[in-house]
């Protein structure tokens, strides 16, 4: 299955329930013994859990994401520890359980979605992602 449900719609009403979730990698944090990564679709963003403790393999394999891979993950809806108020899912996270790679990318030289600045050459030599900016 491609997906069962979109990343803005999951709430704390589907706490415990596997899902599906499809979309590209907005980004990811190591913190050691986890690896959290937000995934985007176009509907909202969901954090994505990955644990060294209980699945080691799926965790080395989640270190190795870019930004703007498209994946699959599949796992069980839980409620975050540290909810976070400014995102519509900041109240659940999904714990992984498997995880399919169906696109690699090229890492962008920045962010699209921040207004950091790389400066104006690497603007200019990439000006076709700085016009969506």
């Amino acid at each position: 299955m491609y997906r069962t449900h979109n990343c803005g719609e999951l709430t704390m009403q589907h706490a415990g329930n596997e899902v599906v979730l499809s979309g590209w990698v907005q980004k990811s944090r190591d913190l050691g013994g986890m690896t959290f990564v937000d995934l985007r679709d176009r509907y909202g963003i969901t954090q994505l859990v990955f644990n060294m403790e209980t699945e080691p393999g799926l965790c080395r394999r989640a270190r190795k994401l870019g930004r703007e891979f498209v994946i699959r993950a599949a796992g069980r809806v839980s409620e975050r520890s540290n909810k976070n108020p400014q995102m519509p899912t900041g109240d659940i996270e999904i714990m992984v359980e498997s995880l399919e790679v169906l696109n690699p990318s090229r890492v962008p030289p920045f962010t699209i979605e921040t207004r950091t600045d790389g400066g104006d050459d690497l603007r200019m030599k990439y000006r076709y992602l700085d016009l969506r900016r």
